[in-house]
């Protein structure tokens, strides 16, 4: 008898510790049931005290992760290592994400505040009806600069660039298709281009800029510019809008060219777990006071239009983040180019930037 009370003490026990191992892996892994969602999102895009209003307001709480790439967010959720309930890829990687059957088709009953978006930005080329994806930010690729620190140059074509009086001034973003997207741009070539022989042509002009490149890097080039460490920068709206909210001297400008037009989404993978609570989030984050409040933080434009009048009129009135229809037909959405193209583009990037050694 007393050895049988032992083993049942034993798998008593044993049932305990499994029990709570499942829950730690449950809870790593953003299993965690009703009352917690799984936010992957980019860096710093997003107004932490958003965070802790939802949670108060619903009841959920927000595990909250970041990435840095689309790339390495949709490998990720490929995986199925996590659950995330919430992610925010780039127009192109939406259709991506679509193709691999990584997306939950969405439910706008569900979403009332979806009305909040401006008509706009609904219904575009990479996500039809919005079947997969809602708007969450928008803006263009441009140059910033500070005119301060250069003697006259300007920027309104991308032509600029090359000119010889900005040897070891600019700044390059990290990135394959925006950079070979501003030679593209400047043969009046689409940024979709998949053609080897403009492709080659724009690889060959960038070798010519490298002369004038100080440095391919990342986000560490916004404290660069706000310290005048810098002058010239290819970069996104809001990040130049971060620069000139520190300081002053710098303006952002898209060349008469064209440029790229983008668009981050919000979308539940299939990987999510509390789908329920991923709507209220999705629709939480909809609204317009508090949609007002996350683009004040975040400095990106954003394309609910309902949130523009609780937002300071210097902000969206000034169209070099809120540029009009218009000024968006010189503009290019990127598209999915499927992994063969985009491995051509990183192959020649990459080219490009071991040259600068």
């Amino acid at each position: 008898m007393k050895g049988l009370v032992s083993s049942a003490a034993t798998i008593l026990l044993v049932s305990f510790v499994l029990l709570f191992i499942n829950l730690q892996l449950e809870n790593k892994h953003g299993r965690v049931g009703k009352d917690t969602i799984t936010v992957y999102n980019w860096g710093e895009y997003i107004d932490p005290e958003l965070l802790k209003q939802f949670e108060e307001q619903e009841g959920i709480k927000v595990i909250y992760e970041t990435f840095d790439s689309n790339e390495g967010m949709m490998g990720k959720i490929e995986q199925g290592g996590t659950s995330y309930d919430i992610s925010v890829p780039s127009e192109y990687a939406v259709q991506m994400m679509e193709q691999k059957d990584l997306l939950l088709p969405l439910d706008f009953d569900k979403i009332p505040n979806i009305k909040n978006i401006d008509p706009y930005f609904m219904n575009l080329a990479f996500d039809p009806q919005n079947k997969y994806s809602i708007p969450y930010f928008w803006g263009t690729l441009g140059i910033a600069y500070n005119p301060s620190l250069l003697d006259g140059q300007t920027f309104e074509s991308w032509e600029s660039l090359w000119d010889a009086s900005l040897r070891q001034k600019v700044i390059l973003v990290d990135s394959a298709r925006e950079v070979l997207g501003v030679a593209l741009n400047s043969f009046g070539y689409s940024l979709n281009s998949t053609s080897l022989q403009e492709l080659k042509e724009a690889t060959d002009k960038l070798e010519t800029m490298g002369p004038n490149v100080k440095a391919v890097i990342g986000d560490e080039v916004t404290q660069l510019m706000i310290n005048n460490e810098a002058s010239v920068a290819l970069t996104w709206s809001g990040q130049a809008a971060d620069m000139i909210s520190e300081n002053e001297d710098i303006d952002y400008i898209v060349p008469e060219e064209g440029s790229n037009l983008w668009f981050d989404n919000i979308v539940i993978p299939r990987t999510a777990t509390n789908i329920e609570g991923a709507y209220k989030f999705i629709n939480f984050m909809l609204d317009p006071e508090v949609a007002a409040q996350n683009a004040e933080y975040v400095g990106y434009s954003t394309p609910n239009v309902k949130a523009l009048s609780f937002m300071d009129e210097e902000i969206t009135e000034d169209e070099r983040f809120y540029p009009d229809e218009e000024a968006r037909e010189h503009l290019e959405v990127y598209k999915n180019l499927g992994l063969e193209t985009l491995g051509v583009y990183n192959e020649l990037f990459l080219k490009f930037k071991m040259g600068l050694r």
